[in-house]
């Protein structure tokens, strides 16, 4: 029911719209099995954004890291013990050192690097509060969004492996960019399609009747051998 070689293989604008607009749909879906998913996410999606915007400068209170950890939990493995670590962290260093990461980047590896100076902070916590204040420029590490592109299996929770991660992400951004006429593609907005996707097709949910082709219709943009639809009505 799928696209021939997943989402990321595509390269027509319309499928990632489509994959994005469905995001809560599929994050709702998965929040049966997973308690304040739904309430954490659009926390992290929208409010925790606003606040970082509305500081004089980007940084982090300790309240926003420690409900941030409840947030990427809620969405990967349950680890209590992160839970518990990352709430040693005070209120001082947090803010200190997430406001210098913010103002490292563009040196996304510099950012990570310096916000793993904090106590249970790795390189996916650390590109989810950099993509919480700087989504044009960094995506979540997220797992699902990994294992969907090629290459990348399997997830190494390092900066080496983020770094490649998030270079192919920029190269999706650049192409859908490039196809799509709207031009507001970014790295976080990449990964949220991803994900969606790749929760769908995990849980099996209808809207993939929606995303998926039939072999009359082509195959995102290219007819069921793999030949562009253009070329083959120019025959």
């Amino acid at each position: 029911m799928s696209l021939k070689g997943g989402l990321f293989a595509c390269d027509e604008p319309m499928y990632w719209r489509l994959a994005l607009n469905a995001y809560w749909e599929v994050l709702e879906a998965k929040g049966k099995k997973k308690k304040d998913l739904v309430v954490l996410d659009k926390w992290y999606q929208e409010e925790l954004p606003a606040a970082i915007a509305e500081r004089k400068t980007r940084y982090l209170t300790r309240e926003d890291l420690v409900k941030l950890m409840d947030w990427k939990l809620s969405r990967g493995k349950f680890r209590p013990r992160l839970q518990q670590l990352v709430a040693t962290n005070s209120t001082e260093s947090v803010e200190s050192c997430t406001e210098k990461a913010f103002r490292l980047l563009p040196d996304v590896a510099a950012a990570i690097t310096e916000l793993s100076k904090l106590k249970a902070v790795g390189p996916a916590t650390a590109s989810a509060i950099l993509a919480a204040g700087a989504p044009e420029a960094v995506a979540f590490m997220a797992d699902e969004a990994m294992e969907s592109i090629p290459g990348l299996a399997p997830v190494q929770y390092t900066l080496k492996h983020y770094m490649l991660y998030l270079g192919k992400i920029q190269s999706c951004v650049e192409k859908l960019n490039k196809a799509d006429a709207e031009k507001t593609w970014t790295p976080q907005h990449v990964e949220k399609c991803l994900w969606a996707w790749a929760v769908a097709e995990k849980l099996q949910l209808p809207l993939l009747q929606m995303l998926g082709t039939e072999k009359e219709k082509g195959v995102c943009g290219k007819e069921a051998d793999g030949e562009p639809r253009q070329k083959r009505k120019r025959k």
